[in-house]
């Protein structure tokens, strides 16, 4: 038989079972798409169509209010969403069985049961930028890019179900999102901290719309019984909030902030205002991005020019407006986390500008470290490389202890249902917003693919060769800023770091090695030492911070004034 023939014949077989494949698909299909849940918006709660994200959350346990548990990967609420587009009011958005979900990712695979429904609508904002883009993105109302509270977002009611799979699409189920949001209590300045909120031009100009970018100041006691003192500074990174600088808790602690280091918070603030403490002024920058609560003080591509807005805009309104040393030895970088990687890049890319830097348990530094992902040598961020046979996942997220509690295919999906584009205002698409370059459709182009973890490598070359890996910003910069950063790096992180962030530090470290003229500093917490390790007491921190300014003043300096 020739092969002609045996495709013939073959087809004969195959021809009509594709036939009947297909009807049953699309039958299949048909169903996928058939409305389980119905989530509308009435026109006396916004009367305007609607460009954004619904969400439908589902839970076991009682509740008067679900938003918090949405995207609470430690808590694991199913959440499903959809994106929306001119949406107008009173007409449904419908939440089916294709509707991609998270931890679960369809309703097909909730158990029939009674369950407790909450929707949520955020709602975008068209930016024109001056790129040439228009996305459309979640502007933030000074909640720190946290949609489920940011004001004017739509909620309805939680509504009690049963719901079943198999039978929901005969009848959907519908929940109105008929509340909103109100909007944010700026609390009131006191004697001790002051807030700032000012327009960027800068960013206003590359967004096409209002963009605002702010400060909370902590003042030292006797600031206004000392009006002829001016003061060293210390700017704060750090994630967006409204509470006062250097974690210190003005009042006594509730139980609830005593599980939260509130007994040391609020010793913090005693020592603060006691006497013979040292005097300085506390900053944190407030800077959300329409992708982030968080611009990590750079320029950027996608979040634009937020680096030259706090250098250019909010340092010089800060140092006219509040009685500040205007030197760089006065100006000392702190922050963890988000704010370890923000203190350790702003004193290498200004290091004549800011006099030193302590960073906490920094984000990834070496992205060859970028937590476990090699991201110019890997090939997929959620499996571990070299294993034929069996797949092993990528750890994300871990206790102390070594216990892996998420992963990296656990967390990408939480981000691919949080938002599409880049939106999801978490972690993996908030560095990929201020790393990476713009994509075709002017929305972030990410890293990894988030369903799938393949990797882009030149997205990671671009990172990189745009100075963000700081590792590799640090060496190639060296004979610049090398001279410069004399006594200034103080790193410390935690060996059993929840998100391996201790790797990328060691690879700094290996680094300053080669550099002992630097004079940098590491310290490693152990054993079973976690994000957020801080190697002082609170009270005792703040007052190595004091000693280190004290320490950088020229010689001849009278640092009596800050000691009253």
């Amino acid at each position: 038989m020739t092969t002609l023939t045996r495709f013939a014949l073959l087809a004969l077989f195959i021809f009509p079972t594709a036939a009947r494949t297909t009807a049953a698909q699309s039958s299949q299909s048909a169903s996928a798409k058939a409305p389980l849940f119905q989530i509308s918006v009435p026109s006396k709660s916004h009367s305007a169509p609607i460009t954004g994200r619904v969400y439908i959350i589902l839970s076991r346990k009682e509740s008067k209010d679900l938003l918090d548990q949405i995207g609470n990967f430690t808590d694991e609420t199913p959440f499903f969403a959809a994106d929306i587009s001119a949406l107008p009011a009173g007409q449904p958005a419908n939440i089916t069985a294709a509707t991609l979900g998270y931890p679960l990712r369809s309703l097909k695979q909730i158990p029939a049961g009674e369950y407790y429904a909450q929707a949520i609508v955020n709602i975008y904002t068209e930016f024109h930028r001056s790129d040439g883009h228009t996305i459309w993105a979640h502007m933030d109302q000074w909640e720190g890019q946290q949609f489920n509270h940011s004001p004017g977002n739509l909620y309805s009611d939680v509504k009690k179900i049963h719901f079943d799979p198999a039978s929901a699409a005969a009848r959907p189920i519908s929940l109105e999102a008929d509340q909103v949001i109100p909007p944010v209590e700026i609390p009131a300045d006191t004697q001790w901290v002051k807030h700032i909120k000012i327009e960027s031009k800068l960013l206003t100009k590359f967004w096409g719309h209002p963009i605002y970018i702010g400060a909370v100041v902590l003042l030292p006691k006797g600031y206004d019984d000392h009006p002829s003192v001016s003061y060293p500074v210390v700017y704060e990174q750090g994630h967006f909030g409204l509470q006062a600088p250097l974690y210190m808790l003005l009042e006594p602690p509730t139980p609830q902030e005593e599980k939260r280091g509130g007994v040391e918070r609020y010793a913090a603030f005693q020592a603060w205002t006691s006497p013979n403490f040292p005097r300085m002024i506390g900053v944190t920058f407030q800077h959300p991005t329409p992708y982030f609560d968080d611009s990590y003080a750079v320029n950027s591509a996608n979040d634009g020019p937020y680096g030259d807005a706090l250098m250019q805009e909010l340092i010089p309104y800060l140092e006219e407006h509040f009685r500040m040393i205007r030197e760089p030895w006065a100006r000392l970088l702190t922050g963890g986390s988000t704010g370890g990687w923000e203190s350790l890049a702003l004193q290498l890319y200004h290091p004549d500008f800011f006099g030193g830097t302590f960073t906490g348990f920094p984000d990834p530094i070496d992205f060859r470290h970028y937590q476990l992902v090699n991201a110019y040598k890997d090939d997929n961020a959620f499996n571990v490389p070299g294993y034929d046979w069996v797949q092993r996942d990528r750890p994300m997220m871990r206790t102390a202890e070594g216990q892996v509690i998420e992963t990296m295919q656990q967390m990408s999906l939480l981000e691919e249902v949080l938002g599409t584009h880049g939106r999801s205002g978490q972690q993996f698409e908030a560095w990929e917003a201020v790393y990476g370059p713009v994509g075709s459709d002017g929305y972030t182009q990410p890293l990894w693919d988030k369903l799938t973890g393949k990797i882009d490598h030149h997205v990671a070359d671009y990172m990189r060769d745009h100075g963000y890996d700081l590792r590799d910003y640090a060496e190639k910069h060296w004979s610049t800023i090398g001279p410069q950063l004399t006594n200034k790096i103080n790193i410390w992180v935690g060996d059993m770091d929840n998100f391996y962030l201790n790797l990328a530090v060691y690879d700094m470290e290996e680094f300053f090695n080669s550099h002992p003229e630097a004079h940098a500093h590491f310290q490693y917490g152990r054993p079973e030492k976690g994000h957020g390790w801080l190697p002082w007491p609170l009270p005792d921190f703040i007052r190595t911070l004091g000693q280190h300014l004290s320490d950088s003043a020229p010689s001849g300096t009278d640092t009596a004034p800050w000691h009253y």
